[in-house]
């Protein structure tokens, strides 16, 4: 015989968090989003394993070389291979001119030996702040003798792998995004949460702080920004200045969704409760006001780590963020910024496929997370 428990409908049971996924599975867009951005943030981390060669590796030999495709099968066995090149001189341009030599075919393989690099031992990609790591030179796939041309991509204008540093360039324009609103985060619970929660005065002071930042148009005010920036400082703090900047000025909507919040709930019995028992205000705040609305936080996160993608994009393309030799999407757009290099070496524009790819998987992502996050809305 059924208790009355066992006859209560799941979903009047279900806690926030089991409602929000439910909903969210139902999302097909935000589902495959929801795998490619994990994709990404995979081949971030261990770029040196999914990445053909390193970032400084160049031919010269093979300048400009253009993308090879790749064949899978040869005489009806798997085997794949790339075709070599064939290189001739343009008597009026001077140019190279590669052509596809079907006499020379470049073995392909997995987990082949290649260029040394290092892995965190911690999960996170080595840097000057972490240490931790061990050195490999084994690569997911790659030609079997490492000396042999194979640009999946093609070649920038220096011979080097635009496949491979595509693949690094994501530790720096992925993680710029999540640093980022990780600041824009704290600001913006901190400021929305005491404008929402104390008022007067200081409510009116940061919401007219608020108006006046986003009344300044976004790229101009961080182009003024980033040229405060020297030039002679070391990328990994070009790094943190840049990440500190899109932060600054990306927190005023995060605050906006946090005050109007805070000013529906502490008009609620459970914070007139915990203000008459004398909770202290942070207390109140962290323990109770936050959580019961952490689901809309996620979701508004979410959909703003493409804004910090784009930004540090926008920047570094324009020359006043990132900078040469540290790898990024928008540094490999650089070398895209004349019409002639475009014409003559299309796969330069890669990049920004890349960051098409990534903010469109973002807001995707971010859209089912919002819908999810009412979930008794059909």
């Amino acid at each position: 015989m059924n208790t009355p428990a066992d006859d209560t409908p799941q979903i009047l049971m279900a806690s926030q968090w089991q409602l929000m996924w439910w909903k969210f599975r139902k999302h097909r867009l935000a589902m495959i989003s929801l795998f490619v951005i994990i994709a990404l943030y995979i081949i971030a981390i261990f770029a040196g394993f999914f990445a053909p060669k390193a970032t400084a590796t160049y031919f010269r030999r093979y300048t400009s070389a253009p993308p090879q495709p790749i064949y899978w099968f040869d005489e009806g066995r798997f085997a794949p291979y790339v075709y070599g090149y064939s290189q001739e001189t343009d008597p009026r341009t001077l140019a190279r001119v590669y052509t596809v030599d079907e006499e020379v075919k470049i073995p392909l393989g997995f987990f082949v030996h290649g260029d040394e690099y290092q892995i965190g031992l911690n999960g996170i990609p080595v840097s000057p702040i972490n240490k931790l790591a061990i050195t490999m030179d084994i690569h997911l796939f790659g030609p079997m003798n490492p000396e042999d041309p194979f640009y999946l991509f093609g070649a920038d204008d220096v011979g080097r792998d635009m496949f491979s540093r595509l693949i690094y360039g994501s530790q720096v324009s992925l993680s710029i995004g999540l640093v980022g609103v990780f600041l824009s985060l704290v600001l913006g619970i901190f400021l929305g949460g005491i404008s929402g929660l104390v008022g007067g005065w200081l409510d009116n002071f940061i919401q007219r702080l608020i108006e006046v930042l986003r009344s300044i148009p976004d790229i101009p005010l961080w182009m003024a920004l980033a040229t405060a920036v020297p030039a002679r400082w070391d990328p990994v703090y070009v790094y943190f200045c840049i990440t500190l900047i899109l932060s600054l000025l990306g927190w005023t909507g995060m605050a906006r969704v946090v005050r109007g919040k805070f000013l529906s709930l502490r008009e609620e019995d459970f914070i007139i409760a915990a203000e008459l028992d004398a909770v202290p205000r942070n207390r109140i705040i962290f323990k109770h006001m936050i959580p019961s609305f952490m689901s809309h936080i996620i979701a508004s996160a979410t959909l703003a780590i493409p804004g910090m993608i784009l930004g540090e994009t926008a920047l570094s393309f324009l020359g006043l963020g990132l900078r040469a030799p540290v790898v990024s999407w928008g540094v490999m757009l650089q070398d895209a910024i004349n019409i002639s290099a475009i014409a003559n070496m299309p796969w330069l524009l890669l990049p920004g496929a890349a960051v098409v790819i990534t903010v469109l998987a973002f807001n995707f992502l971010g859209d089912g997370l919002r819908d999810a996050a009412d979930p008794y809305h059909t």
